[in-house]
């Protein structure tokens, strides 16, 4: 069997019982839509910096910037993709912004790629 062809039945035929059952839990494709949104935030090795920093303590934009080496401009234009995406969070105290993650359900999908990643 040639590569291109690896992963196609040798004859087609659809499984009604397998086919009904996953159609019925498959989520629309406005949801599906979001959750490919979302996903596509740990597409960047920045973003994904800036999560694993904020999984270990809330930080200061200056902070992060000073932690990871690249410029608080660079810094505050992910950490705004991450807050429109709900990823963080953050407050002002005095002249400073703090970040954080937005929930443990973040917490738990990096910790969960991060497991995968390193199986």
């Amino acid at each position: 069997m040639d590569e291109k062809n690896e992963l196609m039945c040798d004859e087609p035929c659809a499984h009604e019982d397998v086919v009904g059952k996953v159609r019925d839990v498959l989520p629309d494709d406005d949801t599906l839509y979001e959750l490919a949104d979302l996903f596509k935030m740990f597409g960047d090795s920045t973003r994904m910096k800036i999560l694993f920093v904020l999984m270990e303590s809330e930080m200061c934009v200056c902070d992060i910037a000073e932690l990871l080496g690249i410029s608080q401009s660079a810094i505050s234009h992910q950490l705004r993709i991450l807050k429109q995406s709900k990823l963080i969070s953050s407050r002002r105290e005095g002249k400073n912004i703090i970040c954080f993650l937005a929930d443990d359900h973040v917490k738990s999908i990096i910790a969960q790629g991060l497991s995968h990643v390193l199986e």
